[in-house]
């Protein structure tokens, strides 16, 4: 199988960079035959998955749509719509909305959940208990809410295409680098997994499963897919809430998927990337290893190919796309890590996914936990396995790192 993926060279040096970029990204060697951009705008507009404007508008609206206790919201929850934590600039992209995850390390050195799980929610129902940190869950941890505009293009990506960067990376800094390829249950496919991909800790492959346990977890909507209700601290608060059980019989899932697969890719600040000072920082990032694991051009897989367990055939609107995430949608442990375990196992506690940074200038709190207001106190915090990056970027000369982060501000 031939794998779809162009991923930039590492240089030691900023004096060893001699890449060509341009505004539309003409630099764009061993790209697959027939291999066409995506379409990135913020504009509200469908990709092209869902034929119609007027179907995707209604789409929209249901993602937006705040869900009452007669819709099954609560009784414990973080939002009563998608759109509350996903708006930045149009439905779909990032906020600063966080949730809260929390747990601890037993005597084995094992992590483990705080009772009922280690989301605690933020807001309940009248009457219910409200969970809290208990003081033996010390792991504690901050997740901003994610944007998830472009996401069908994501799920378009072959899982041979992220494998291979994971060898790439590897191949190319003797080991220093390599992130972690895991593979998750779909929950559309009962007994089939795939590489995971969405979520801070790659704990989805697919964008139903994805929409399926935001719907019960974020706002305690429960479906076919999940059909049992959160817990306070492992208190069985059930009885709390209102409509039938499940919640919803999927309709929703299946919409807030299909919203999904349908938005456009977060576009660059086109007058800002033509800059003299940002294209310089583009040759900066590449020179100094961020396009390591900030892949910056990733092609889908090829139109009428199988996912998802051979639930979804990806469509002409998202096959054979060329999409600029900058990012490898793999787990790797840069020295952040919230110490929190999902569907990855043991080994993933210290990791998270590589933020991609496409649309970065519409945050202005930065890394998993929000808690970077600047590019260079971002990057500062980078260790483990971007040591070598992070310890380029503090040998750059000022002028450099204007570039850099002048050229982070165009993404």
């Amino acid at each position: 199988m031939r794998v779809r993926i162009v991923v930039p060279v590492f240089f030691v040096s900023i004096a060893a960079s001699a890449l060509a970029f341009s505004q539309n990204f003409a630099h764009r060697p061993n790209l697959p035959p027939g291999a066409t951009e995506a379409v990135a705008a913020f504009d509200d507009q469908t990709n092209g998955f869902v034929a119609e404007q007027a179907d995707h508008i209604v789409d929209a609206m249901q993602f937006n749509e705040h869900d009452s206790l007669t819709q099954g919201l609560g009784p414990l929850y973080n939002a009563d719509s998608c759109g509350s934590c996903h708006f930045n600039p149009v439905a779909g992209g990032i906020s600063e909305v966080t949730e809260l995850r929390a747990g601890h390390i037993d005597r084995h050195g094992i992590f483990v959940d705080a009772p009922g799980g280690s989301l605690i929610n933020s807001a309940a129902l009248p009457g219910v208990p409200m969970p809290y940190v208990p003081e033996r869950e010390f792991l504690r941890s901050f997740r901003t809410s994610l944007n998830i505009l472009g996401d069908g293009y994501v799920e378009a990506i072959a899982d041979e295409t992220l494998e291979q960067i994971a060898r790439s990376q590897s191949d190319r800094t003797r080991g220093r680098v390599s992130g972690q390829v895991i593979r998750v249950p779909l929950l559309e496919a009962p007994g089939q997994t795939r590489v995971g991909r969405f979520g801070w800790k790659n704990q989805h492959a697919s964008l139903t499963s994805f929409s399926a346990d935001a719907y019960v977890n974020e706002m305690g909507i429960t479906t076919p897919l999940f059909p049992t209700e959160r817990t306070s601290l492992g208190i069985d608060v059930s009885s709390f809430s209102q409509g039938s059980v499940p919640n919803n019989p999927g309709d929703d899932v299946d919409t807030f998927a299909r919203f999904l697969r349908a938005t456009k890719a977060p576009p660059r600040d086109l007058a800002a990337a033509i800059t003299a000072d940002a294209q310089q920082g583009a040759h900066v990032f590449e020179a100094i290893g961020c396009g390591v694991c900030h892949v910056s051009t990733i092609v889908t897989a090829p139109a009428n190919t199988l996912i998802n367990g051979g639930t979804l055939t990806v469509p002409e609107a998202l096959g054979n796309k060329i999409i600029h995430p900058f990012g490898d949608f793999l787990l790797h442990d840069v020295g952040t890590g919230d110490g929190i375990v999902q569907n990855g196992g043991q080994e993933t506690a210290t990791k998270l996914r590589t933020a991609p940074l496409w649309g970065a200038r519409m945050r202005n709190r930065l890394m998993h936990d929000g808690n970077s207001l600047t590019f260079e106190n971002a990057i500062d915090r980078h260790r483990g396995e971007a040591d070598d990056a992070s310890d380029n970027f503090r040998r750059l000369s000022p002028r450099q790192k204007n570039a850099l982060i002048v050229f982070l501000h165009s993404l």
